[in-house]
C-alpha cells in the first residue's frame, strides 16, 4: 500500500476505555480549552500533527522555536503548547492528569503535565513569526490573549470535538486516507485556502491537478484565520456552489479544522506536514502564502516568495511535493485566465484581474461583479452576508478623557443618525454601561478593562444584527481598543473617533468634579492624572472640541461616515 494511504496512529483510546476514562476525569482539575486549543487539540488527536503526541514539552518547543526541529531533530516548524494562566498553573504538580474540556465542560480528552514554563513571548515572536509586531495577528494573540505559562505533556483522547455544522464534509486524516483507498487515488494535490473560491482559482486547481497529475482534494480551514476573513460558514457555501464546476471522479472536498497562524514560510512547511498527514502528495504553495498583511511600518511581513523558498527546501524531508501557486489573469480576448508570466503577447492582449481589495470594495459598495471574475452563484453568497455597507450594521467609537466631550458628541450623533431612519441606533454610554452592565466593577485598569469588552461585545451584537452602534467610553489602552475593533470588524464597519480634548481644558470644564477628586488623591487611578491615556495613533477621525460647537463636531462624525459609504450621502 502506498505510505500517504496507509492509517496513521491517532491518540484516541477505544470507545469502552474512554467510557471509562469519562467516568475518572471527574476527580481531575479541568481545563477549559479556548476555542484555538480546541483546534489544536482536535489535531493532536486525530493525528493532523503527527508525530505530535501531546502538547510540547520545553525541550521540544525549544527546538521548534529556534531551528523547526523537536527535540530529536524531526522538523516541525509551529509551537504547539497548551497555554494556561499563571493560577491555574501554580495549582498543578508535574506528572499530574488534568481533564481537558470545551466552553461546555465536554471532556475531549486528558495530558499528563510534564513540563511548566513560562516562555520567552518575543523571542517566540521573533522566530517563528519574524517579528515582534503587535500588527500580526498571532503576535497580537500571543502577548494579549494567550496564558503567560505554557504547559506540556502527552495527551489521551477520549473523544473528537462536536461540530453541528457540515459534518458530512468533516473527514479525519485516516477517513480521507481511506477514502483514497476506495477510490484508488495514488496521488493527490490539496489546495489550502480560507478565501472563497472565484474562477481564478478554479482554473489554478485545474492546471495544479494536471501538473502534478494527481486528484484534487480543496481542504479549506475553517478553524480560526485572520480577523476580519470572511466567515467559514459563507465561506463553505461558496465551496459547495463551485464544486459542481469541477470533474466529480477526480476532485473532493473536506474540512480542516486548523486554526492558522498566518506564519507565512513556517506556515506552509506545517500545513505540508498535515497534508502529508492527510494523505495527500502535492499541496499548491501559492505567492505570499499564510500572509497576515501588512506591518506597523506598512510593508508586507514576509516576501512574495518565501514560503515556496522554505517549502522547497524542506520538501523531500517533508515527504510531499510542492506545486508552486502561478499568478492567474483573464485575457479578455481569449476569454479564459492563463498565468501572468506566460503570456507571450501581453502588450497585444487586454489582461484583466480584480484583487482582494477590489473585490470587497465591490461588495462593500453593492456594485457589479462581473462573471469573467467570480461565478453568480459565489457572488450570491457573498452579497447575502455583505450586503453593501450603508445596509450593514457599524459601530462608532469614541475615545477620550473624561469631560472631553465624548457623550455630548455621542448624543447629537445619535439625534443626528434617528432623523436620518433606517437603521436601529443604540448608544453605549459610560455611565449607562456602568449603571446597567457593569454595575459590580470597579476602577482597577482590569475592571476598566472588562467594562470596555462589554460595551464591545454588545457593540459587535448590534452590528452583526444591522444596528448603529455608538459607544463613548474613555478607554485609554490601545490593546483594548484594537481587541473591541476585532471584535466589532467581523461583522461590519468600526469607526474610531479620538475626541482630542487636552486635559488641561477637560480639567478646565471638570463637569462632575472628578479632577478635583483625583488631584486631592480621593480617586485613585485617574486617566489622565494618576493613570495613562494611550492617544490613538489611526483613529477614522479625531475631533477638536476646543472652539468648535457640539453640532458642528457631530457633523464631522456624519461626514466621515458618509465618505466611507455607511450612510447614503444626502
Amino acid at each position: 500500500m502506498p505510505q500517504n494511504l496507509a492509517p496513521i496512529p491517532e491518540l484516541y483510546v477505544s470507545y469502552d476505555s474512554a467510557q471509562k476514562l469519562k467516568v475518572e476525569a471527574a476527580d481531575l482539575v479541568s481545563w477549559d480549552l479556548s476555542p484555538r486549543q480546541i483546534c489544536d487539540l482536535e489535531l493532536l488527536m486525530n493525528g493532523g500533527f503527527n508525530p505530535l503526541k501531546g502538547f510540547l514539552s520545553e525541550a521540544d518547543y525549544n527546538g521548534v522555536v529556534e531551528n523547526m526541529r523537536l527535540a530529536d531533530g524531526t522538523l516541525w516548524p509551529m509551537p504547539i503548547t497548551l497555554d494556561v494562566s499563571e493560577d491555574f498553573a501554580a495549582r498543578l504538580e508535574l506528572g499530574q492528569d488534568i481533564a481537558l474540556r470545551d466552553q461546555e465542560g465536554v471532556i475531549l480528552g486528558t495530558m499528563t503535565v510534564t513540563d511548566r514554563w513560562e516562555p520567552n513571548k518575543s523571542k517566540e515572536a521573533e522566530m517563528v513569526f519574524g517579528a515582534d509586531d503587535l500588527a500580526h495577528p498571532a503576535v497580537n494573540y500571543l502577548h494579549n490573549s494567550a496564558g503567560k505559562i505554557y504547559l506540556g505533556g502527552p495527551v489521551v483522547g477520549i473523544q473528537q470535538p462536536v461540530h453541528y455544522d457540515f459534518r458530512a464534509r468533516r473527514d479525519t486524516p485516516n477517513e480521507l486516507r481511506a477514502y483514497f483507498r476506495k477510490l484508488g487515488w495514488r496521488r493527490v494535490v490539496a489546495f489550502q485556502t480560507r478565501n472563497p473560491l472565484h474562477r481564478a482559482h478554479q482554473e489554478l486547481t485545474f492546471r495544479a491537478a494536471k501538473e502534478a497529475q494527481a486528484n484534487l482534494l480543496i481542504h479549506p480551514v475553517v478553524g480560526m484565520t485572520k480577523p476580519g476573513d470572511v466567515d467559514h460558514f459563507t465561506r463553505v457555501r461558496c465551496y459547495e456552489a463551485v464544486l459542481d464546476k469541477y470533474p466529480q471522479s477526480t476532485t473532493t472536498m473536506s474540512l480542516l479544522p486548523l486554526a492558522m497562524r498566518m506564519a507565512g514560510p513556517r506556515e506552509a512547511v506545517w500545513h505540508g506536514l498535515i497534508r502529508k498527514n492527510y494523505g495527500c502528495t502535492h499541496l499548491i504553495v501559492g505567492r505570499d502564502h499564510a500572509g497576515p498583511g501588512k506591518n506597523s511600518a506598512g510593508e508586507d511581513f514576509y516576501g512574495p516568495y518565501d514560503a515556496q523558498e522554505l517549502f522547497a527546501k524542506h520538501a523531500d524531508e517533508m515527504g510531499i511535493e510542492m506545486v508552486d501557486f502561478k499568478h492567474m489573469v483573464y485575457v479578455q480576448e481569449r476569454a479564459q485566465y492563463e498565468p501572468a508570466d506566460e503570456i507571450a503577447d501581453k502588450d497585444d492582449v487586454t489582461i484583466l484581474n480584480i484583487s482582494g481589495t477590489e473585490l470587497r470594495r465591490r461588495l462593500q459598495e453593492g456594485l457589479e461583479i462581473p462573471e469573467w471574475f467570480s461565478f453568480p452563484e459565489v457572488v450570491n453568497e457573498l452579497r447575502k452576508t455583505k450586503p453593501p455597507r450603508s445596509k450593514q450594521g457599524f459601530t462608532v467609537f469614541f475615545t477620550g478623557f473624561s469631560g472631553s466631550g465624548k457623550s455630548t458628541i455621542a448624543n447629537a450623533l445619535m439625534v443626528k443618525l434617528m432623523e436620518m431612519g433606517g437603521r436601529p441606533v443604540t448608544l453605549l454610554d459610560g455611565d449607562i454601561v456602568r449603571k446597567n452592565l457593569s454595575s459590580e466593577l470597579g476602577f482597577s485598569k482590569e475592571h476598566r478593562d472588562l467594562n470596555i469588552r462589554r460595551i464591545g461585545y454588545v457593540a459587535s451584537e448590534i452590528t452583526k444584527n444591522g444596528g448603529i452602534a455608538i459607544c463613548a467610553p474613555i478607554a485609554p489602552y490601545a490593546t483594548t481598543r484594537r481587541a473591541v475593533r476585532e471584535d466589532v470588524e467581523s461583522f461590519g464597519a468600526f469607526v474610531e473617533v479620538h475626541v482630542a480634548t487636552s486635559i488641561e481644558e477637560c480639567e478646565r470644564r471638570d463637569r462632575k468634579g472628578l479632577y478635583k477628586l483625583a488631584r486631592e488623591g480621593k480617586i485613585k487611578e485617574f486617566t489622565g492624572i494618576s493613570d495613562p491615556y494611550e492617544v490613538p495613533a489611526s483613529p477614522e477621525l479625531r475631533v477638536e472640541t476646543e472652539g468648535h460647537d457640539v453640532d458642528n463636531c457631530a457633523h464631522q462624525v456624519i461626514l466621515k461616515l458618509e465618505s466611507m459609504g455607511l450612510i447614503a450621502a444626502h
